[in-house]
């Protein structure tokens, strides 16, 4: 019989010292069928374009699909008894996470997500999701309408900060901040949270306490300098809007809210809701949208 191949230490290429990428990269090539399944999304991605972006955005019968974006102080998961009507309805819907790290960086974000999805879209934004979806949707032609729901449909040049004077109005959230420093913030930038002791009466005064407790928990913060930055060429200049006011708003002031509606000429709807008018009120905002794409 013939020995078995030496692999005395220093011989052997698995046995020399190697670093830890190099340890990980090994262990990947000795799962060929890992390895070959990611082959394709992975060549598509360094092509430009996303692998998996026909079949998850395909609208249903020709429907646009519903894109929906989320401000600060929260998550995609504030729209889900939304998209749970919209999906009973028979549209595609895609609720990406914000990344809420200023509102050029967010809306190129969003732009480079949009890029990703074919046929024809409606985009929805809560808050400053409103602000984001404002500047991701300019130039877009595949963006056919735009919804805001008690959000910020900002000029050009306009902050999310002067805003909140539109119209006379003035909102407190400033005031009921809670800052936390992130690594690279320094002195100048931090974390923003609303306190939770007023998270309920900023924020969602119609919804109950166990559930406002939860989501005071569980925030996401905004960086503080998203609320002095200008916006861009607003898309709302040329693409047809609509805007749910919530009239017991308590973050963004409700003269804010029918200013911005009257500027972009937006189809106004108006609703007894808190700040989270998609949460409290889920009918209202899903029939407005239904409305922006056509039904």
């Amino acid at each position: 019989m013939n020995p078995e191949p030496s692999t005395t230490p220093g011989t052997d290429p698995d046995s020399r010292p190697q670093t830890s990428t190099a340890r990980k990269a090994a262990r990947f090539a000795r799962r060929p069928v890992l390895a070959a399944a990611l082959a394709a999304p992975l060549a598509a991605l360094g092509a430009g374009t996303s692998a998996a972006a026909a079949p998850t955005t395909a609208p249903g019968r020709g429907r646009p699909t519903i894109v929906l974006v989320h401000g600060a102080f929260a998550d995609a998961s504030g729209w889900n008894a939304v998209i749970e009507r919209l999906q009973r309805c028979g549209y595609t819907c895609i609720a990406p996470a914000n990344p809420l790290r200023g509102l050029a960086s967010d809306a190129d974000y969003l732009r480079t997500f949009l890029s990703t999805l074919t046929g024809p879209l409606v985009l929805v934004g809560h808050s400053y999701g409103g602000a984001v979806i404002t500047n991701a949707a300019t130039g877009n032609p595949h963006v056919k309408a735009l919804v805001y729901a008690a959000a910020y449909g900002l000029a050009q040049g306009e902050s999310v900060a002067a805003a909140n004077e539109l119209g006379g109005g003035h909102s407190d959230v400033v005031e009921n901040l809670v800052l936390r420093p992130f690594p690279g913030s320094g002195t100048q930038n931090a974390d923003a949270y609303v306190d939770p002791t007023q998270f309920r009466r900023i924020f969602a005064g119609d919804l109950p306490e166990k559930q406002v407790a939860v989501m005071a928990a569980t925030q996401r913060p905004g960086v503080l300098s998203s609320l002095i930055e200008p916006s861009g060429v607003p898309a709302w200049k040329t693409i047809p809007s609509s805007y749910v006011v919530a009239t017991r708003d308590g973050l963004i002031p409700v003269p804010a809210q029918f200013a911005m509606a009257e500027r972009m000429k937006a189809e106004v709807t108006k609703v007894r809701s808190s700040h989270v008018v998609m949460m409290s009120h889920p009918d209202e905002v899903t029939a407005v949208i239904r409305s922006a794409a056509g039904r």
